[in-house]
């Protein structure tokens, strides 16, 4: 173009040298300093983020955060969103570490997204029942390092017209940051179903201002499973000077809860031993925790305990019961009696350990006891006991009516659950595994969407086209109770004011050393709270809440 001269040779000598500095520093900044605005974040997928060798994002189309064990689940999960995609839907978070280096730990993970997975089934099957559940999981990584990050994402979700997320599950570990994260979603209005956290620092008190508005529990908190558990030994689990407390004193809100659970156990009789502290460095961290147990040990033969109340997480139960099993003490048997966390025991257990509780005359040198959130056998062998206890007392048998609810609702469920799992094989839909209901993990987080569906179903009404609000979702937990009571796989779940289960009951189980190679996880029955089963058609009492 003639006469047209260039922008920089018509600028002055002065804004020559300044534009090429500017140019300078934003190349310096880029290279130097990595400016976000020219660096794209890391991925390991679309929406996941690589952070600190972790993948942390959320995600419902099948990844499975470079975990191979719950690939197969991921995409099963995924199968189901794209169903039900044409459907009046809502999302709901399953929010878990999914990574770990611990092949224990990943197959724990597989066993709690069969029981999302499988409770996203069950909510979705019903005939006309909408909302549907479009589930995604949420990795927040290892301890929930990342929660922060995590739940910014699911606020956004939230919000959203197209994610519709109402609810968020998961939780299964009693942690600081997972506290944090409960608070956070709560505290802006997201509903939080806690289907395997038990420590009584996330639940809400009743009768008080809600710490947590709109969060729902169907695990009894360390406080209900400790007086379950005295309940059930009656006068052995709370004689004082046959009873002794040791535990952790390393900061972790599931042990300091559990803890205080069981020093809040009232016993009777003369004084026994002292509380006996140790110390770990962390959750999967041994330490020194070895010596440490040993003078433990030594000291609880030099007492009249029998009953050793154990505060800690499942690595540091395993060394002390080994340890305890090492003793020799007049051949004394000893019970190791502790919390939910002990459902992964059996699965860490080396037939060397088998071997080592055993003793060698084949006979438990340690019984170690602890109150899971449900067991499999559990609905059979309790209505086989009241069933032959009203025989002998009526001298006939019951008719279905005269059956106790609090059985065989949970038993009916649980048949439920075995013909899903059944079903869904012969359909050819690979879950990585057959799911092992033993640990309890599949049973509690299926029951845990089974609630969440219950809520969005009776919320929906009539308008199959207007999703529930996350006030509509929020406000019915505390209606799910007496009518609209939960049978879960569990138990019955009704709900109080303060969203937590009612005299949930505790499947009281036992390693089961054995006779042969590796022992086995043993019912040996059902504990309550209150000393008694729930009351018929689960009313709550008034004052409870």
């Amino acid at each position: 173009m003639p006469g047209w001269i260039p922008r920089w040779n018509r600028l002055p000598r002065w804004g020559k040298i300044l534009y090429a500095l500017a140019g300078v520093a934003v190349l310096v900044a880029a290279g130097v300093f990595g400016v976000p605005a020219l660096q794209k974040p890391d991925t390991c997928h679309h929406g996941v983020e690589k952070m600190g060798g972790e993948c942390i994002g959320v995600d419902g189309a099948g990844y499975d955060f470079g975990t191979p064990e719950i690939s197969a689940v991921a995409k099963a999960i995924s199968k189901e969103n794209k169903r039900i995609a044409n459907q009046p839907h809502v999302t709901v978070a399953m929010m878990l570490p999914l990574q770990s280096n611990t092949v224990g730990l990943r197959r724990q993970m597989r066993s709690d997204l069969q029981g999302a997975y499988l409770g996203q089934r069950q909510a979705n099957s019903g005939m006309g029942q909408v909302p549907r559940i479009r589930l995604v999981l949420a990795n927040p990584g290892v301890n929930y390092g990342h929660q922060d990050k995590i739940v910014s994402t699911l606020l956004d979700m939230a919000a959203s017209d197209k994610d519709k997320l109402r609810a968020v599950t998961g939780f299964n570990l009693t942690l600081d940051a997972t506290v944090k994260a409960v608070e956070r979603l709560t505290g802006n209005g997201v509903p939080v179903l806690a289907s395997r956290i038990s420590g009584d620092g996330i639940a809400n008190v009743e009768g008080k201002k809600q710490r947590f508005p709109g969060l729902a529990r169907i695990i009894p908190t360390n406080g209900n499973a400790a007086e379950a558990l005295a309940n059930f030994n009656g006068d052995r689990g709370r004689e004082d000077a046959r009873t002794v407390l040791v535990y952790d004193d390393r900061p972790d809100a599931y042990i300091q809860s559990l803890a205080s659970a069981f020093h809040g156990i009232k016993e009777t009789g003369p004084a026994g031993p002292d509380d006996m502290p140790f110390t770990s460095p962390g959750i999967d961290e041994a330490g020194s925790t070895g010596s440490q147990f040993e003078q433990i040990a030594n000291n609880i033969c030099g007492s009249a305990a029998d009953t050793v109340y154990f505060a800690g997480r499942t690595l540091h139960l395993r060394i002390f019961a080994l340890t305890l099993a090492r003793q020799t003490c007049a051949n004394r048997h000893f019970t190791l009696v502790s919390g939910s966390d002990a459902a992964s025991l059996r699965q860490a257990m080396s037939e060397k350990d088998w071997a080592q509780l055993r003793g060698e005359d084949g006979a438990a040198k340690v019984t170690v006891q602890y109150a899971a959130p449900a067991h499999p056998a559990a609905w059979d062998t309790e209505l086989a006991a009241w069933t032959k206890q009203w025989k002998e007392t009526h001298h006939r048998e019951p008719t279905a009516n005269e059956l106790p609810q609090y059985l065989t609702e949970p038993k009916a469920a649980l048949d439920g659950l075995s013909d899903l799992i059944r079903s869904t094989s012969e359909a050819g839909t690979d879950l990585g595994s057959t799911p092992d209901l033993e640990d309890s993990r599949t049973m509690l987080v299926y029951d845990g969407l089974v609630t969440i569906g219950t809520a969005l179903h009776e919320v929906q009404g009539k308008d199959a086209e207007q999703a529930p609000s996350l006030a509509d979702v929020r406000q019915e937990w505390s209606k799910l109770q007496s009518v609209h009571r939960v049978r879960g796989t569990s138990g019955l779940i009704c709900l109080t004011s303060g969203g937590n289960p009612y005299d949930k009951p505790v499947a009281v189980v036992e390693l089961n050393p054995g006779k042969g190679v590796r022992g086995t996880l043993k019912f040996v029955g059902l504990g309550w709270s209150t000393g008694k089963e729930q009351p018929k058609n689960c009313v709550i009492p008034s004052g409870t809440s």
